[in-house]
C-alpha cells in the first residue's frame, strides 16, 4: 500500500511540473489593444516617404520590399521581387560549382538587368553584394562583355552569382544588390 501511495503522489509531482515546465498558450491582445506593427530593417538608400517608389521593368507583384536590386551610379536604381526576377528571360550556362564539378545554373544574364539600370558612363566596378554583407567587386567592362555571366536561381529561394572564368570568389552565394561605382 506504501508504494502505491508513492506512486500516485510521484504522479501527481511529475504532472505539476509538467504542468509548470509548458510553454503558455499564446494569449490574445486585449480587444482595445491594437496590434503592434513590426518595422522592417531599412535599408540606407531606401527612398524618403516623400519621394515616389522607383518604378520595375517586370510586371509589380503586391510587394513592396526588393528581394534583387541594382543600385549605385544609374540612371535609374531598380529593384524586383524574386518572383519577378524568375519572370525576366533566363539562361542556363555552365559553370563549375565550389566542388571543381561543372554544373549547369539557370538565371538572369547580369548584363540585362544592368541595362534596365543603365549604368553612368564613367562607371567602372561592379559590387556583388549579399545578404550577410559579403562583398565581391569585379570590373564592370568584364562583366559587361560577359554573355555567361548571370544571377542565378538558388534551389532553395534567392539568388547566386555565377560568373564563368572569373575568379571563385565571385560566385556570390545569397547576392542581394549590384552596386554600380
Amino acid at each position: 500500500m506504501k508504494k502505491f501511495a508513492l506512486l500516485i503522489v510521484s504522479i501527481v509531482i511529475l504532472s505539476s511540473l509538467m504542468v509548470a515546465c509548458a510553454p503558455a498558450a499564446p494569449q490574445a491582445p486585449a480587444a482595445t489593444e491594437a496590434p503592434k506593427a513590426t518595422e522592417a530593417p531599412k535599408p540606407t538608400d531606401a527612398p524618403k516617404a516623400t519621394e515616389a517608389p522607383k518604378p520595375t521593368e517586370a510586371p509589380k507583384a503586391e510587394s513592396t520590399a526588393a528581394d534583387f536590386k541594382v543600385t549605385g551610379k544609374v540612371e535609374k536604381e531598380m529593384g524586383w521581387t524574386e518572383a519577378e526576377v524568375k519572370a525576366m528571360t533566363t539562361k542556363t550556362v555552365e559553370s563549375t560549382n565550389s566542388k571543381g564539378e561543372k554544373s549547369n545554373y539557370t538565371g538572369v544574364v547580369i548584363k540585362e538587368l544592368l541595362a534596365l539600370a543603365k549604368p553612368a558612363a564613367d562607371a567602372a566596378t561592379l559590387v556583388m553584394v549579399a545578404s550577410d554583407g559579403f562583398k565581391a567587386e569585379v570590373p564592370l567592362s568584364k562583366v559587361m562583355e560577359c554573355a555567361d555571366c548571370i544571377i542565378s536561381f538558388r534551389s532553395n529561394g534567392g539568388f547566386s552569382s555565377v560568373l564563368p572564368g572569373f575568379d571563385k570568389n565571385m560566385q556570390v552565394k545569397g547576392i542581394v544588390e549590384l552596386q554600380v561605382k
